[in-house]
């Protein structure tokens, strides 16, 4: 069977030691969507939008050091904890997507104490441009050949020549990114639907359940990217057993929410 042979350049321009990349792109592109949805949130519900470049500032350092510690701490403890000045060599790659949102949940936090917002309504509303942005990164992923699926037959596997010539593969990070986008539209269509207080009861947890049941299916599919993953418990991935907390937290905040009249 013929597959589909990916061996895209993950740079997509370089002038002498500056460089482009692909993966950079998309996250600056949904980085700019996201300001773009969050300034129209801001203007249709006549919050103060001088407030949202802070918001940025502090959405962008949370998620970053949040992700970066994650997946050295978590993926590979034994090297970074041998070589803990390369924690900060983030232009080398290694980030890891629960301790971006650990981060950016804290980041949110002390953002939403400084400038006294309330914390569950700007939850609800960032919400829905992180599922863009998740979804894009995911597109990166694909660019940088990364975040690779198991070995495949399916008319649909590719084979990422940069990583393994040999083998097809399932593109994970493209089914992780069609999931992300899905929510997206749909939370997008709620949050145009329901009222201020109950896209602010339900949205935090629809995203958190269904995002993270989507994630915790698609590790099934995944190769395995930490080397002691095969010591965790139930047979279970390290991304998995990241997820289950988050899935939880989702489940509590949908009862919740749902019983709640205002938030």
């Amino acid at each position: 069977m013929q597959h589909l042979v990916w061996n895209a350049d993950p740079i997509l321009l370089q002038i002498g030691p500056f460089a482009i990349h692909w993966y950079g792109l998309f996250f600056a592109g949904g980085l700019l969507i996201g300001y773009k949805i969050m300034e129209w949130i801001f203007r249709r519900e006549g919050r103060d939008r001088t407030l949202l470049e802070p918001l940025f500032f502090y959405m962008v350092i949370g998620t970053i050091v949040g992700a970066r510690l994650a997946h050295c701490l978590f993926y590979e403890p034994d090297y970074y904890l041998a070589h803990p000045l390369e924690i900060l060599y983030i232009w080398k790659g290694g980030l890891a997507s629960h301790g971006g949102i650990l981060g950016a949940l804290l980041a949110l936090a002390l953002f939403c104490r400084r400038y006294r917002v309330s914390f569950l309504w700007l939850f609800s509303r960032l919400a829905i441009p992180a599922l863009l942005l998740d979804a894009l990164i995911r597109i990166g992923n694909f660019f940088n050949s990364e975040i690779l699926g198991k070995v495949s037959d399916l008319p649909w596997a590719i084979v990422f020549a940069r990583v393994d010539p040999d083998h097809a593969r399932h593109p994970v990070m493209l089914y992780e990114s069609a999931g992300y986008l899905l929510l997206f539209l749909f939370v997008l269509w709620l949050y145009r639907r329901l009222s201020a207080e109950r896209a602010t009861c339900l949205i935090p947890g629809l995203v958190f359940t269904l995002g993270f049941a989507w994630r915790f299916v698609l590790e099934y599919f995944k190769a395995p990217q930490a080397e002691h993953a095969a010591s965790l418990p139930l047979g279970l991935s390290m991304g998995q057993l990241l997820t289950i907390p988050f899935f939880l937290l989702g489940v509590g905040l949908l009862i919740w929410g749902a019983r709640r009249e205002q938030c």
